[in-house]
């Protein structure tokens, strides 16, 4: 598991970026037409795809390199890494709980339309509060490598938990191959890249 992250600033991105959340679901069919259907996830992963019209290879800018190398330090599918999707990156007092006056370790969650999803790679914690109140690390409370908070005492019943930050999705690619093409001398092109969420 690497802490990589995705190289993404490349000018050469092209538009249609594509994200999909990806959910897998049992379906059993009586005879009668009667479908019965079973949840296997909680949570969605979230597939991505990227293409790039230009990666210069000049020196000067080594954009090919820079990707090419980062694919395969990772080995293809292997290993993950985290990626910054640059319009689903921070939160701004999001909920993450509610004190019952005897629990400590809460998940960190973010909202997303409505539905709430854990969020287990942390890039910037600008704060938590505590019933608006900043809280101190690590005098009020501890972070651990995968968003879960431990306060160092329960907070009282009815209190609300919030906090502030960007984040990563970490993800693999979904594929042990790229098919990077030259199109002029020291331009090239990756008509897609494809990678997806993993969780720990």
């Amino acid at each position: 598991m690497s802490n990589a992250i995705f190289p993404s600033t490349f000018p050469g991105l092209r538009w249609d970026v594509q994200k999909v959340p990806l959910w897998r679901t049992k379906i059993q069919s009586t005879v009668s037409g009667k479908e019965l259907r079973a949840a296997m996830m909680s949570y969605p992963l979230w597939q991505f795809s990227l293409s790039y019209e230009v990666l210069r290879a000049a020196s000067a800018y080594a954009e090919l390199q820079s990707l090419m190398g980062f694919f395969n330090l990772r080995n293809g599918s292997f290993d993950s890494f985290l990626y910054t999707d640059p319009d689903d990156k921070s939160v701004t007092d999001e909920n993450f709980g509610t004190g019952n006056g005897s629990q400590v370790v809460f998940q960190l969650l973010r909202s997303y339309g409505g539905f709430l999803e854990p969020i287990q790679n942390v890039n910037v914690l600008t704060n938590i509060k505590k019933n608006g109140v900043t809280m101190v690390n690590p005098a009020d409370y501890t972070i651990n490598s995968t968003g879960v908070v431990t306060f160092t005492s329960a907070p009282a019943n009815g209190l609300p938990l919030t906090w502030t930050g960007t984040f990563y999705f970490r993800v693999r690619f979904m594929q042990d191959m790229a098919q990077f093409n030259q199109f002029m001398k020291q331009l090239w092109d990756l008509k897609k890249l494809e990678f997806q969420s993993v969780k720990l």
